[in-house]
């Protein structure tokens, strides 16, 4: 049987005038996330890995927001609560897999910059377009290969208890709340695999951004110094906002810490909608070369 997803609960009667910044990061995120991919490929000067794992970047950023978005507007515009069982669990998939495939990204962009910057002379030679390529495909095999046994659990559990979801997606917690039998094993699975995924891709982009800075502080020239704080900067604000945003609305969703409902949704709407507007934005302001692109594109 279907779930019927409630929306913004305590404040349907608000949904018109809620959809209105969901509706438009959606289309500001269609609009830079698509020009930020149309510059890297027409520009040949932006054939490069690090522009590659932009592209990456964006290309989750639009699979991120058509998963959610879409139905979203749907239940806020038309009141179209439903959503089919196998629909429901391939929008969980889509945002959980894509998810750690971000983090796969980021902590790959980490690399390209640790080399660019401490060992330029060899940066071509270790990070081929085929090599990039090749990081990619991992990153989704990984966020893929981890999450399909977590779907698997989720969808033998019988769902008896309500059909309705009190959240304006297929959020993982508010649909296990919905399970009639004991979820401790996908709870322990789920709790094991995003503590690894990001416990491990933390700890290794924080040391490559320490062993970056070392290096950069060791420039004989102050404009060389600016030059490359200035390009890593804009990877460190995407980072920042990805992981503070995904563990704030984690916790919000494990631990109600004396909140509405209707915050804690908020809260888990805006992580899946807001960053990937940004992201292309960022790009933009701290990135001369993707400015340049774009201009041409233009």
């Amino acid at each position: 049987s279907p779930f019927l997803l409630m929306g913004i609960p305590g404040l349907e009667d608000l949904h018109v005038w809620i959809s209105i910044p969901f509706c438009f990061s959606y289309i500001m995120t269609l609009l830079g996330n698509s020009m930020v991919l149309l510059a890297v490929r027409l520009d040949k000067s932006l054939h490069e890995p690090m522009y590659y794992f932009i592209s990456m970047l964006a290309v989750i950023d639009l699979i991120f927001s058509t998963a959610v978005v879409p139905k979203m507007l749907g239940v806020f515009w038309l009141d179209s609560r439903e959503i089919g069982f196998e629909a429901c669990f391939i929008q969980m998939f889509f945002i959980h897999t894509f998810t750690a495939v971000e983090s796969g990204v980021l902590l790959a962009m980490s690399f390209d910059r640790y080399i660019a910057i401490c060992n330029p002379l060899r940066y071509n030679t270790i990070l081929t377009s085929s090599r990039t390529i090749q990081i990619g495909l991992l990153s989704l095999a990984r966020g893929a290969g981890v999450m399909t046994p977590l779907m698997c659990l989720l969808t033998s559990l019988p769902y008896c208890k309500t059909r309705v979801i009190p959240h304006s997606y297929c959020e993982h917690m508010a649909v296990v709340e919905l399970a009639c039998a004991d979820p401790s094993v996908s709870d322990l699975y789920s709790l094991i695999v995003a503590t690894l995924l990001v416990g491990t891709d933390s700890v290794f982009i924080t040391f490559s951004y320490g062993m970056i800075l070392r290096s950069v502080m060791r420039l004989p020239s102050q404009e060389a110094r600016l030059k490359a704080l200035r390009t890593c900067g804009s990877h460190v604000s995407i980072i920042l906002l990805f992981y503070i945003g995904g563990l704030l609305s984690m916790y919000l969703q494990m631990f109600s810490f004396g909140l509405a409902p209707h915050v804690q949704v908020l809260v888990a709407d805006f992580y899946l909608t807001v960053p990937p507007m940004l992201n292309p934005l960022i790009y933009g302001i701290k990135m001369k070369q993707i400015q340049e692109g774009i201009f041409k594109l233009l």
